[in-house]
C-alpha cells in the first residue's frame, strides 16, 4: 500500500504519526511511504531521518493522496480535498462529535478513530489514550513546578529549612498515576482521590495519601465501579461529600492537578470558585480537563490565569509539548493497529469480526458506522 504521513496544521499540535522507526517497519512490509516535507520538524525528525529510513518526501497533497493516511488529528475539510475516496483514514479523530464523523463519510473514506478502542488487555498496545495521558500527566507536574513560586522538595540549608510542596492528584486515571509517580521523584508530599475505590492501592503504592470519600449507597457503588475502565458520573450525593474534601485538601496544598475526564462528556467540575478562593497565595492548578470544559470553572483553555492569586494552567494538550517521545509512541500504537487491518499481502483488509477494529471504525463506503447521541 502507498502510506502518506502528512503535517499536523492543527494550532498547537506538535506531534508526528509515524518514526523513522515505524516508517523502517512499514516499508520491511512492502509499503511504500511518502512523509510531507517537515512533517516531523516540531517533533525533532528531519527530512532526512525519514530518508534514511527508506520513505520518499513530498507535498502535502503526495502524503494525502496517498492509499492509506495516518493522521495525529482530524483533518480539515482542505487536507480531505486531497484524499482519495476510497482512501483509509486512521488517527485520533474524535469519534465523540457526529460532525467530524459526518465530514470524513462525506468524502467516502474508511475512518479509524484509536480513541474508541475498548480498554482490554488485547488493546493495550495500541491504546494511544494511555500512551498519550501518561505523557500528560509527567508535563503536567513538570508546568506545576514551572509556575509554582517555590521547590518541590524539602531542602536543608545553611539559611533554613524549605518544606516540600503538598500535591493534591484529582482523578488517578493513567495521568493522575503518573503525575502522582512524577511529583514523587521532585520530592512533593501528595495526596490523591479518585471515585474509584479500587485504585486506592496503586495510589498509595506510588508513595501517595488516598483521599477517601466512602459511597453509602447501592447507586453511588456501583457508579464508582466505572466502565471500560473508565469512571462514571457519580450520584449528586456522592460528589457533595467529594467536594467538601476537596475543598479540604485543596485548602492546604500547593499544587492541585485535576485529571477527571469522561470521553464525550463535558468534565466534571471537581474544584469549587470558592475552593480556589481559599487555597494559599501563589498556589497552582494544572488543569488536565481543560478541552473539555475544566475540572475548574476558572479554567480558560489554551491560557494560564490567575485568579485569586492561585495560577491556573488550561492547556488542554500536553503531550504535544513533549514532542518526540509522544510521537514515538503514538507512532507505535498506531504500527500496531495497521496489523489488524492490513493483510499478509501488505493490503487493506477490513475484519469486523476484530472486536478492536469494529470499535473504531467510524464510517466506510459513505456508510456512517457510529453516532453519538
Amino acid at each position: 500500500m502507498h502510506i502518506g504521513v502528512p503535517l499536523e496544521t492543527h494550532v498547537g499540535e506538535t506531534r508526528v504519526a509515524a518514526t523513522p522507526e515505524t516508517i523502517k517497519k512499514l516499508i520491511g512490509q512492502g509499503h511504500q511511504v511518502t512523509v510531507q516535507s517537515g512533517a516531523g520538524i516540531s517533533a525533532s525528525i528531519p527530512d532526512s531521518a525519514y530518508q534514511a529510513a527508506g520513505a520518499s518526501i513530498g507535498s502535502d497533497a503526495a502524503a494525502f493522496a496517498a492509499e492509506l493516511v495516518l493522521k495525529v488529528v482530524a483533518p480539515t475539510d482542505a487536507e480531505l480535498a486531497h484524499m482519495q475516496a476510497s482512501a483509509v483514514l486512521v488517527g485520533m479523530l474524535n469519534p465523540f462529535s457526529n460532525e467530524t464523523i459526518a465530514r470524513l463519510n462525506a468524502r467516502g473514506i474508511t475512518a479509524f478513530a484509536l480513541e474508541a478502542a475498548p480498554r482490554t488487555s488485547r488493546a493495550q498496545s495500541l491504546d494511544v489514550l494511555s500512551s498519550q495521558a501518561n505523557i500528560a500527566g509527567y508535563k503536567a507536574v513538570l508546568l506545576a513546578a514551572h509556575h509554582y513560586p517555590r521547590f518541590m522538595p524539602m531542602l536543608m540549608t545553611a539559611a533554613g529549612t524549605v518544606k516540600a510542596a503538598r500535591v493534591l492528584v484529582l482523578g488517578a486515571g493513567v495521568a493522575g498515576l503518573q503525575a502522582i509517580a512524577t511529583a514523587r521523584r521532585l520530592g512533593a508530599v501528595i495526596e490523591a482521590s479518585d471515585v474509584r475505590p479500587a485504585v486506592k492501592e496503586q495510589i498509595e503504592s506510588l508513595g501517595a495519601k488516598f483521599v477517601d470519600v466512602p459511597c453509602e449507597t447501592d447507586e453511588e457503588r456501583e457508579c464508582a465501579e466505572g466502565v471500560g475502565g473508565y469512571a462514571r458520573p457519580m450520584p449528586a450525593s456522592w460528589m457533595e461529600r467529594q467536594a467538601k474534601a476537596v475543598h479540604e485538601r485543596a485548602k492546604q496544598a500547593d499544587i492541585v492537578i485535576t485529571t477527571a475526564l469522561i470521553p464525550g462528556r463535558k468534565a466534571p467540575t471537581l474544584l469549587h470558585e470558592s475552593t480556589v478562593e481559599q487555597m494559599k497565595p501563589g498556589s497552582v492548578v494544572i488543569d488536565l480537563a481543560a478541552a473539555q470544559g475544566g475540572n475548574c470553572p476558572l479554567t480558560v483553555a489554551e491560557q494560564v490565569v490567575i485568579q485569586h492569586g492561585v495560577t491556573i494552567v488550561g492547556h488542554s494538550n500536553l503531550a504535544a509539548l513533549v514532542p518526540a517521545d509522544a510521537s514515538a509512541l503514538y507512532a507505535r500504537n498506531l504500527l500496531d493497529f495497521l496489523k489488524l487491518v492490513i493483510d499478509k499481502d501488505a493490503q487493506f483488509h477490513l475484519n469486523l469480526e476484530d472486536d478492536i477494529v469494529a470499535a473504531c471504525l467510524m464510517c466506510t463506503g459513505g456508510k456512517v458506522v457510529r453516532t453519538n447521541g
